[in-house]
C-alpha cells in the first residue's frame, strides 16, 4: 500500500501496521514487525486471560466482587468517582466490560491480578505470539521509566485479534462475547468508517503512543486492522484514524471486485 509508506516517511513520529485479508488470509504490513508500547491495547490479552480462566472454574462471570479505595489508579476509566465515595461491588462481566469499554485501569489491574502476568505470557506463547508481553501493570510509571512496557509488534496483535474472529483463541462462545465487548469501544478507527460498518476493537493511548486493534466488518470483505504509533510529536496527530481511512478505501474497493478487478457491485 503505496500510500501508507508514504504517510509514514512523513509522519512526525514512527508508525507500524498490519492488515489481514480476512476472505483469503492475506496479510498486509509496513513496518509491522517492530515492537511498540501496547498502551490499553494489551487489555485484549488480559480479556482472553479472564475467560480462560473462567473456563477452567477459577471464577463464574457473574460472581461478584469489590473494588476499594485501595485498588484505584489513575489514567482512564470511570469507575474511580463511585470508588472514591465508598466501596463498589459489580460482577466480573462488569469488570471486564470497563476494561475495555472505557479502557478502566482499576479494572485492568484487578483482572491482572485475578489471572496473573505469568498465565496471560502464557497463553500468548501457546499461541504462538511471544511478540506480545504482558510486563507491568497500568500506571506503573517507575516501570514505564525503567522501560519495562507492555509491546506488541502489530502484526502479533492482528494475529490475536484474527483468532477471536476465527474461534482458535478460546472457545467460539468465548471468542464471540470478548469481541462483542470490544464492540463498545470507540476510537480513531471508528471516526474513520462509514456509518453502519461494524468493528469490535481495542484501543490505546500515553503520551507519544496511539493504537487501536480490531475486526472491521465490512460486508463481503472483512478485514483486522492494527495500526501502532509511537515518538508522535503532535498530540493532535491520530495515524490510527488516518490509516483506518486508508486501509478502508482498499478493502471497500477489493468488496465490490471479482478476482480479476472488474468492479461488479
Amino acid at each position: 500500500m503505496k500510500d501508507i509508506r508514504e504517510y509514514s516517511d512523513k509522519l512526525d513520529g514512527a508508525v507500524g501496521f498490519a492488515a489481514i485479508d480476512l476472505t483469503n488470509g492475506r496479510t498486509y504490513c509496513h513496518l509491522c514487525e517492530l515492537q511498540f508500547p501496547t498502551a490499553s491495547s494489551i487489555k485484549i490479552p488480559i480479556l482472553i486471560g479472564m475467560f480462560r480462566a473462567m473456563r477452567a472454574g477459577e471464577f463464574a462471570i457473574d460472581d461478584k466482587l469489590t473494588l476499594e479505595k485501595k485498588d484505584i489508579v489513575g489514567g482512564s476509566g470511570h469507575l474511580n468517582a463511585t470508588i472514591e465515595k465508598e466501596p463498589l461491588t459489580l460482577t466480573v462481566r462488569e469488570l471486564m466490560t470497563a476494561m475495555i469499554e472505557t479502557s478502566d485501569n482499576t479494572a485492568t489491574n484487578r483482572c491482572i491480578r485475578m489471572v496473573g502476568m505469568n498465565r496471560v505470557n502464557s497463553i500468548l506463547d501457546e499461541l504462538g505470539l511471544p511478540a506480545i508481553r504482558l510486563q507491568r501493570v497500568m500506571m506503573d510509571s517507575a516501570a514505564a521509566i525503567a522501560g519495562r512496557e507492555n509491546i506488541a509488534t502489530p502484526v502479533a496483535m492482528a494475529r490475536l485479534v484474527e483468532m477471536l474472529y476465527r474461534n482458535t483463541a478460546a472457545p467460539a462462545s468465548d471468542c464471540r462475547s470478548m469481541l462483542d465487548i470490544m464492540r463498545l469501544v470507540k476510537g480513531g478507527m471508528n471516526k474513520a468508517l462509514p456509518a453502519g460498518v461494524d468493528i469490535a476493537s481495542k484501543t490505546g493511548g500515553i503520551p507519544g503512543v496511539k493504537n487501536q486493534a480490531g475486526v472491521i466488518y465490512l460486508k463481503d470483505r472483512p478485514f483486522v486492522l492494527s495500526i501502532y504509533a509511537a515518538y508522535l510529536g503532535d498530540p493532535k496527530l491520530d495515524p490510527v484514524e488516518d490509516l483506518t481511512r486508508v486501509a478502508f478505501r482498499y478493502f471497500e474497493r477489493l468488496s465490490r471486485a471479482n478476482k480479476y478487478g472488474h468492479l461488479v457491485r
